[in-house]
């Protein structure tokens, strides 16, 4: 039942009003006996439109571009052209190599507020995404062609890869802010209709699991697209780096391609003015009435106040009340990523001091996406089913919260394993130093050894990553849909920029205490997710 609009003052600033997106009870019964209309039957995923499989596969394409990249990265920039041990090109070393590289991811997720606000404002989200994929691709040519041997060695190396890498980001952030609300704009459907299966079993067709079928099939095409990726790492190997490179800017021009020629099929709503400038004049009205937002509102705005005749209304600030209320968990979100940054930085320097037996030293970063691949289906169609039939509804928080665990895990195993490189001769301490055989031979541990930890960064992302999408788009109003996705994708550059305060801890003997900090900070940021006061609405 929709609440009566408030015509006192008191009434404006009451805090227990009827959320825009209606909380769901954390102990309802499961899917499967809810009483709705439908007696007790069995709730299930709909159909998808074709839509949803072009923008998929589209992204599939550009997260192979972008991983295509970044995979190689590390040993492109710290590892110098003459290494005998590994492949390389600028020279710079583990700590700078990390610094260029998180501070590339930072940018890669600062950059899609701003993308939100072109969409909404100016260009809709079809051609927000087109226009930012042509600035992408010119990005991949620059870097294709500041890397060819012709060039290295040269003063174009350096500046062409922070320009290629500036242009990436700009690319990553209009197209990353805007291709996950066009998704869920494909679905049209009301949802909660009956739908007689082939068997001739009666089902509640479901829009809360559509939606959640839709995110967790769009987080398999992104993996599908990183682990095809992975043949930028041998072609790095075998044929250098300019090669490497321009195998993922062939594929990101496919993906490019087939945008252009489907951009008419997308359901998409049209620009009607971004609402960031107007988030902005209420936030600065709440901050200087001591973080109050309802003083916000039309009827409390001071008449002396500059803002005293502003475009809002009371349902706008409703709104921001809740896209602010449900982004409260995101402030945890940021040492999660801080944990997860390390798996295309340290994880590859320190593959690089031990036994590769002849493999990439960054090949090993691609069986993430192979778990994803095998876990996120084994999830969506098995496991979370079977646990919602046996009476317990699998929400957000928990999801978030197990992968928030299993990621300090994966902190406290890679911990594990540099101590167990520390150990080992020949070089103990100190692998590959200038001092220790001339740095030419890595310690005497296999490289195999780091997979577990890969493994549970994957189970982490499968759970807290999928769960994050779906929170955010389930508790944002439809009118804050793009901001809070981008704020939620801003936390990945926040956890980055974390990371770097770990930097001086990337030295040797040292590094063994970075991973122990990660994860005592990811512990802790999940142990903290309940405490978040925050209005919920939860899907089974």
């Amino acid at each position: 039942m929709s609440r009566p609009e408030p015509d006192t003052a008191t009434a404006l600033i009451a805090t227990d009003r009827t959320p825009l997106l209606p909380a769901i009870a954390e102990d309802i019964p499961p899917p499967s006996s809810i009483a709705n209309g439908h007696g007790h039957l069995r709730k299930v995923a709909d159909k998808f439109p074709i839509t949803v499989w072009l923008i998929a596969t589209i992204e599939f394409c550009e997260r192979f571009a972008y991983f295509g990249v970044l995979g190689p990265m590390q040993n492109y920039i710290q590892n110098p052209r003459d290494d005998p041990m590994r492949p390389g090109g600028i020279g710079l070393g583990q700590a700078h190599a990390t610094f260029v590289n998180q501070s590339f991811m930072i940018w890669c997720f600062l950059t899609p507020v701003v993308g939100a606000v072109v969409a909404e404002q100016y260009l809709g989200r079809v051609k927000t995404i087109l226009y930012s994929a042509a600035i992408y691709g010119g990005g991949l040519a620059i870097l294709v062609l500041s890397s060819l041997p012709a060039v290295q060695d040269t003063v174009i190396t350096l500046p062409g890869l922070l320009l290629s890498l500036f242009l990436i980001g700009v690319g990553t952030g209009g197209i990353k802010a805007n291709v996950s609300p066009l998704l869920a704009e494909q679905y049209t459907s009301p949802g909660q209709g009956i739908r007689l299966l082939k068997s001739g079993e009666k089902v509640v067709i479901d829009r809360d699991l559509t939606v959640q079928r839709m995110f967790a099939t769009y987080f398999l095409f992104i993996n599908a697209g990183c682990l095809a990726a992975l043949a930028s790492v041998e072609i790095e190997q075998s044929y250098g780096f300019s090669a490497a490179f321009a195998i993922p800017m062939t594929v990101f021009i496919i993906g490019f391609i087939a945008f252009v020629t489907s951009k008419d099929r997308y359901t998409s709503s049209a620009p009607d003015g971004s609402i960031i400038p107007n988030v902005l004049r209420a936030l600065w009205i709440t901050i200087k009435q001591k973080g109050d937002l309802n003083y916000a509102r039309p009827a409390l705005v001071p008449p002396e106040s500059p803002y005293q005749e502003h475009p809002w209304t009371n349902a706008f600030i409703d709104d921001l009340q809740t896209a602010l209320s449900a982004s409260k968990v995101f402030l945890l979100y940021p040492f999660y990523w801080a944990a997860f940054s390390q798996l295309l930085t340290n994880f590859i320097s320190q593959a690089a001091t031990m036994q590769t037996h002849g493999i990439p030293n960054d090949i090993l970063p691609y069986t993430n996406p192979i778990t994803t691949l095998f876990l996120l289906p084994l999830l969506d169609r098995l496991i979370l089913p079977t646990v919602r039939n046996l009476g317990y509804p699998v929400h957000h928080f928990p999801r978030i919260t197990a992968g928030f665990m299993v990621c300090a895990l994966a902190m406290l195993y890679a911990a594990f394993v540099q101590r167990t490189i520390y150990v080992s001769p020949p070089c103990y301490d100190h692998p590959r130093s200038s001092t220790c055989m001339h740095g030419q031979v890595p310690n005497d541990v296999s490289v195999l050894l780091q997979v577990p930890a890969y493994i549970l960064v994957a189970s982490s992302e499968c759970l807290a990553s999928v769960a994050g999408l779906e929170y955010a788009y389930a508790n944002a109003p439809k009118s804050m849909r793009s901001l809070t996705m981008a704020l939620y994708l801003s936390t990945v550059s926040v956890g980055t920029f974390l990371a770097m305060a770990v930097l001086p801890l990337t030295v040797d003997p040292m590094i063994t205490w970075m991973y122990i900090v990660l994860a005592m900070a990811v512990f802790g940021a999940g142990a903290a997710l309940w405490s978040v006061p925050v209005q919920r609405k939860e899907a089974s």
